[in-house]
């Protein structure tokens, strides 16, 4: 053997041994490391087929799935982040332990923002348990999560039939007296397919999902809400689908290529009662407190009344555009106060969700609780405006606690519409504070 060639192989020896090394030290005693796969399992329902396309998928359930990565700060602590599309969520309210009653390890995944979570059995790479939302009653869903899987819906290579990018005219509740309107808003880019769908009410998150043939499918869960739409690419190519939003609720819809089409302005949806009469309220923040627009701190402001839930990812996206314009719009002539419906009839239960709100989003505003989350009552609490049409409204009111503008709904960061609604409320605002 020559030199050179023993020099090799000791070189390759040491090589070995010292990724042997790296890899002891980079082992983990909780959840693996990486990308994860989840599927929330939902009741009922098949996703749309052909006609002679009969073959049954998971029994005549359906599958929401979804993805998030485990991050280790420190070989003993890690958060989560979920995936949808470009947003990513970080969850670090994670408790890891040993259930004795099952003698297996269990993660308690909590997001505390809306008071829900997940609780898991873990076994190697395999996750499996229940996603439990704590204000309604006996509500779960199956769930279970693979490591190593960075797949959202199951793709045999399929070629698309055709690409959705673009605008859709779209009617949720299908033949029914509800039904609403709705734009599609996609991008693709070969069997992927991002993008939402926006109501006059607000939007469905960050879709992600994708087009295989004549199908398409799009998922998110972000810790509150799971939504699923599924189905198909008609021969007028037209869409036709299901949409899902957890176990309760199930509606068909259909949409048609409009890059045209556009929503009725969200200033118009809800209107002051009477413009000329100042507003008036009441309502206790998080420390038992009366707040009211006639204390001193309020009086010759412009004030923004934000009607909202701790439960509304909406109103979340709301929060976070509002904390961020005040932080680079300082002045001691706005303020903020929100006013939060909830879901839980038992009223510490609700103070407690607001109070973790205000806590994780750190908001520099009152925050204060105004009743239960019903629109109808919520209304009742609200008689100034003719009706509470969704969670988030945002009103505009003047130095003198008239409504002069009102904002129904919410546009997030998910949609095209978002640049257009902070051009228009910082018009609003601006002409308001120089009067």
């Amino acid at each position: 053997m020559t030199k050179t060639t023993y020099g090799f192989l000791l070189g390759m020896i040491l090589l070995f041994s010292m990724q042997a090394c790296i890899e002891a030290d980079h082992e983990f005693s909780k959840l693996a490391p990486g990308i994860w796969r989840a599927e929330l399992t939902l009741e009922g329902g098949k996703i749309l087929r052909d006609a002679d396309d009969e073959s049954p998928i998971m029994d005549n359930k359906v599958l929401l799935p979804f993805n998030f990565e485990v991050i280790y700060a420190t070989p003993d602590s890690f958060y989560i982040e979920l995936h949808n599309g470009e947003e990513r969520i970080q969850v670090t309210d994670i408790l890891y332990g040993r259930d004795m009653a099952v003698a297996k390890d269990t993660v308690v995944i909590n997001f505390p923002v809306f008071d829900t979570y997940i609780k898991a059995i873990f076994v190697e790479n395999v996750m499996e348990g229940q996603f439990v939302v704590n204000y309604r009653e006996n509500y779960s869903i199956p769930f279970v999560a693979y490591h190593g899987q960075g797949h959202r819906f199951v793709d045999d290579g399929t070629a698309p039939r055709m690409d959705l990018s673009g605008r859709w005219k779209t009617t949720f509740e299908l033949n029914t007296e509800g039904a609403f309107p709705a734009i599609g808003d996609f991008d693709q880019d070969g069997n992927q397919l991002l993008g939402t769908f926006l109501t006059e009410t607000g939007d469905y998150r960050y879709l992600d999902g994708h087009v295989r043939d004549n199908k398409f499918a799009l998922s998110c869960f972000d810790g509150s809400h799971a939504f699923l739409f599924d189905g198909k690419i008609m021969p007028d190519k037209s869409l036709l689908g299901t949409f899902y939003s957890g176990t309760h609720y199930k509606v068909l819809f259909e949409a048609s290529k409009d890059e045209e089409y556009t929503l009725a302005s969200p200033f118009d949806l809800t209107q002051a009662v009477n413009p000329s009469e100042p507003l008036s309220f009441s309502f206790p923040n998080v420390d038992g407190q009366q707040i009211s627009l006639l204390d001193e701190v309020y009086t010759d402001k412009v004030k923004l009344i934000k009607i909202m839930g701790t439960w509304c990812p909406n109103c979340k996206d709301e929060t976070i555009f509002l904390k961020k314009y005040l932080a680079e719009h300082p002045s001691d002539q706005l303020e903020v106060i929100a006013l939060s419906f909830e879901k839980y009839k038992q009223i510490e239960k609700a103070m407690s969700a607001i109070r973790k709100f205000k806590t994780n989003f750190e908001v520099p505003y009152e925050v204060l609780y105004a009743g239960l989350s019903d629109k109808e009552e919520a209304s009742k609490q609200m008689p100034q405006i003719t009706k509470i049409k969704s969670f988030p409204t945002l009103l505009f009111v003047d130095k003198t606690n008239r409504i002069r503008n009102i904002h129904t709904g919410f546009s997030g960061p998910a949609t095209s519409e978002y640049a257009t609604f902070e051009d228009q409320f910082e018009s609003i605002v601006n002409t308001l504070l120089l009067e």
